[in-house]
C-alpha cells in the first residue's frame, strides 16, 4: 500500500480553490452571510455558512442531485454536500452528468471529430457531446457575442443569434426560455461561437420553457 508523505497531504489540503473541480452550480441563495450569488459556480470543500432564515438551491453537475438548504454551514463535496446545523431536500434532476463538466473542458476543441457511420447516401453525423432534456438551453457565453446554432441531423435549421449583454443572465448566460426560444426535441445540433463549438442532442422526451438547469446547461464557455 502506497503512503503519502505528511508533507504531501498538507500540500494538498492547502491547494487554492481555484486548482479544484468546480462541481456545483449556485441556481439561487437568499441569504447575507453564504459569500455566493446564484449562477456561481462552486469548487469541492468550499463552505458556505447560511443563517436560521437564508436557503439555498445548490445543483451537482455530476450527480444531478439539486438540493434545497435552510441553514446551517455547507461544505460542498464531489457529489452532494455536507449540512450541518441546517436543513437539505435532495431532487434527482434530468442531466447528463459527467458530460456537463466534459463540455466545458473541450469547449475549445473542434466539435463533431468523431462521426458514427451511417447509409453511404448520407453524411455522417458528428456523435453528441452532451444531451440536453429541456428543449430551451441555457447557454453558458461569459460577456455576450454571437451564437451560431446548426440543426445537423436535418438540414436547413440555422441561427444567429446576436447576444448583448443586457440579455444575459448573471453578465454569462443566454436564457432560451427567457427568449422564448425552443429546440426541436429529437434533434441534433451544433452551438458554436468565435473557435468554441458544441455538438449536442434534444432529449426527445425534452419540454420547452424553464425545466429545471441542469437539464438545459449548454457549457459554450470553456473552462479557465
Amino acid at each position: 500500500m502506497t503512503r503519502i508523505a505528511p508533507a504531501a497531504v498538507l500540500l494538498l489540503l492547502m491547494m487554492p480553490m481555484a486548482a479544484r473541480a468546480q462541481v456545483a452550480l449556485v441556481e439561487d441563495v437568499n441569504s447575507k452571510s453564504a459569500g455566493v450569488q446564484s449562477m456561481d459556480y462552486v469548487a469541492t470543500g468550499k463552505q458556505i455558512r447560511l443563517g436560521k432564515q437564508d436557503t439555498l438551491v445548490l445543483s451537482y453537475l455530476k450527480s444531478c442531485w439539486r438540493e434545497t438548504i435552510a441553514g446551517g454551514t455547507v461544505t460542498v463535496g464531489a457529489e452532494q454536500s455536507d449540512v450541518q446545523g441546517g436543513a437539505v431536500q435532495r431532487q434527482k434532476v434530468d442531466c447528463d452528468g459527467d458530460r456537463l463538466i466534459l463540455t466545458a473542458q473541450q469547449a475549445s476543441q473542434s466539435a463533431g471529430m468523431v462521426v458514427r457511420g451511417l447509409l453511404p447516401s448520407k453524411p455522417a453525423e458528428p456523435e453528441p457531446e452532451v444531451t440536453l432534456f429541456g428543449a430551451s438551453p441555457l447557454v453558458e457565453i461569459s460577456g455576450g457575442g454571437v451564437i451560431f446554432i446548426e440543426r445537423l441531423d436535418q438540414p436547413g435549421e440555422r441561427q444567429k443569434i446576436e447576444v448583448g449583454k443586457q440579455q444575459l443572465v448573471k453578465g454569462a448566460f443566454y436564457d432560451f426560455a427567457r427568449a422564448n426560444k425552443t429546440l426541436v426535441p429529437g434533434g441534433l445540433y451544433r452551438a458554436s461561437t468565435g473557435q468554441r463549438q458544441v455538438v449536442f442532442k434534444i432529449d426527445p422526451g425534452a419540454k420547452p420553457g424553464a425545466s429545471p438547469i441542469l437539464g438545459r446547461l449548454l457549457r459554450l464557455q470553456p473552462v479557465t
